[in-house]
C-alpha cells in the first residue's frame, strides 16, 4: 500500500533484545566497512612507493567491486536461511580474506585479489544487517533504527581513516591490516553468539501481495535503486579523495586523516536525525528529495573553494561529507519497507549492488578526471550526478506494513 502521512498513533515499545541487535548489526557492518576502506586509504602511500594513481585507485575500488559480484547472492542467502548465519559466517570469511591480504603485502595482484575477496566476503553484513533492523523495530521507529545502522558505514570509514594511513605510512601494509582482522574475528564469534533472527510470516500464510516479487508490481524499488546509484558518486569521491584533496593543499597524512575521520563521524550523526526526520514526517521520499538537492550544492561549493583556495577547506568537507552521506539510510530503510519480509534480502542486496558498481568505478574514474582535469573541475561534475536523480524520487512512500 502507499502511505504519505505522518503517523498519528502512539509508537510502540521497544525492545531490550532490538537494540542489542541494532548494536551488533551496527558493529558488524563497521567492520565490513573498515575493510572496504582501508585500500582507498592506502593510496597515498602507494603513490608515495611508486604506484600510480590509477593503478592505486584500482586497487581501492577492488573491494567494492567484490561486493558488487556477491550481494544479492548474500540477500538471497538471507531470505532463506537468515539473518545470524549470514552475518557470522560472512564476517569468519572477510577475517580470512584479510589475512590474505596480509600475507600478499608487496605483490599489486594477489593484494588486489585478495582486497577483491575481502569485499565479497563483507557483502554479507550489508543486506543482513538491514534486515535485523526492519524485522526487529516497528515502522514507526525503523528510521531512528536504520539511521543508527548507517552509522556503520561513516564509522568504519572513520575508524579506518585514524589507523589506517598513520600505520602504513609508519610501518608499512601490514601493520594497517592487524585490526581489521582482530575486529572481524571478534565480532564474527559475538554475532553468531548473540544475534537472532527477526520473527516473520510463516510464508504459507503470508498474503500474496507480501510474497509477490516486488519489481514486478510496480517501479517504485527500481526508482529508488536509480536515485540511489547516482547519489552514491559524490559520497565515494568524497571518502575516497578527500584524504588526496587535503594532502594537496599541503595537510599532512595523519592531520587529512583525522580530518577525514571526523567528518566521516559527523556524517554518522547526521544519518541519525534524517532518520529521525523521516519518522517524523511520516515519509522516506520527501527528505531524500532535500538530500539530493543539497548533495549538489555542497559538491559545487568544495569546487569553488579548491578553484578559488578559500580558507577553511577543512569545514567545507565536513559539512559535503555529511550531507552526500545523509541519503543512504533513507533509501535503505525505504528499499527494505517495499520489498517486505520475503523480499527485502534481496532487495537490499540489489540496492547495495548498484551503489558499489557505481562506487567500483569512483576510485579509477575519479581518479582519472582529477588527473585530467584537476579536483575543482571533477568535483563540479559530480554535483551534477544529485540533480540528475530529483525527477528519479517517488512521489510517494510503499510499505507492506
Amino acid at each position: 500500500m502507499t502511505t504519505t502521512a505522518p503517523r498519528t498513533a502512539a509508537t510502540p515499545p521497544i525492545t531490550a533484545r532490538a537494540w542489542t541487535m541494532l548494536a551488533l548489526g551496527v558493529a558488524a557492518q563497521a567492520a565490513g566497512t573498515l575493510v572496504v576502506s582501508a585500500p582507498a586509504l592506502l593510496i597515498p602511500y602507494l603513490h608515495a612507493q611508486g604506484t600510480s594513481l590509477t593503478l592505486a585507485g584500482l586497487l581501492a575500488a577492488a573491494p567494492t567491486f567484490g561486493m558488487v559480484l556477491t550481494l544479492i547472492a548474500w540477500g538471497a542467502i538471507t531470505d532463506r536461511f537468515g539473518e545470524r548465519i549470514v552475518i557470522a559466517g560472512g564476517l569468519v570469511l572477510t577475517t580470512l580474506a584479510v589475512v590474505g591480504a596480509w600475507a600478499a603485502a608487496g605483490n599489486p595482484v594477489l593484494l588486489g585479489l585478495a582486497f577483491l575477496a575481502g569485499g565479497m566476503t563483507s557483502a554479507s553484513t550489508n543486506a543482513a544487517s538491514g534486515r535485523v533492523v526492519v524485522g526487529w523495530f516497528p515502522k514507526e521507529r525503523r528510521g531512528l533504527a536504520m539511521g543508527i545502522r548507517q552509522m556503520s558505514q561513516p564509522l568504519g570509514v572513520t575508524l579506518a581513516a585514524v589507523t589506517v594511513p598513520q600505520l602504513a605510512e609508519a610501518q608499512g601494509i601490514r601493520a594497517s591490516l592487524v585490526l581489521p582482522i582482530l575486529l572481524c574475528a571478534v565480532l564474527a564469534v559475538s554475532c553468531a553468539i548473540g544475534i537472532a533472527n527477526p520473527p516473520r510470516p510463516v510464508r504459507s500464510e503470508a498474503a500474496t501481495t507480501v510474497t509477490a516479487n516486488p519489481y514486478r508490481t510496480n517501479d517504485f524499488l527500481w526508482r529508488i535503486h536509480a536515485v540511489s546509484i547516482l547519489l552514491v558518486v559524490p559520497q565515494f569521491t568524497l571518502s575516497t579523495y578527500g584524504l588526496v584533496w587535503l594532502v594537496g593543499l599541503g595537510w599532512s597524512t595523519p592531520a587529512a586523516g583525522l580530518l577525514v575521520g571526523a567528518s566521516q563521524f559527523v556524517g554518522a550523526i547526521g544519518r541519525i536525525l534524517v532518520g529521525v526526520w523521516s519518522d517524523r514526517a511520516g515519509s522516506r521520499v520527501g527528505p531524500l528529495r532535500i538530500v539530493a538537492i543539497s548533495a549538489a550544492v555542497v559538491m559545487v561549493l568544495l569546487a569553488l573553494v579548491d578553484a578559488t583556495h578559500l580558507a577553511g577547506a577543512a569545514v567545507f568537507l565536513v559539512i559535503a561529507t555529511s550531507v552526500t552521506v545523509a541519503d543512504n539510510g533513507l533509501a535503505y530503510t525505504s528499499v527494505a519497507e517495499a520489498a517486505g519480509p520475503f523480499w527485502s534480502g534481496r532487495a537490499l542486496g540489489a540496492q547495495n549492488t548498484g551503489q558499489f558498481i557505481a562506487a567500483s568505478a569512483v576510485g579509477p574514474g575519479i581518479g582519472a578526471l582529477v588527473g585530467a582535469l584537476g579536483f575543482a573541475a571533477s568535483f563540479g561534475i559530480v554535483a551534477v550526478l544529485p540533480l540528475l536523480a530529483l525527477p528519479l524520487v517517488p512521489r510517494a512512500d510503499r510499505s507492506h506494513d
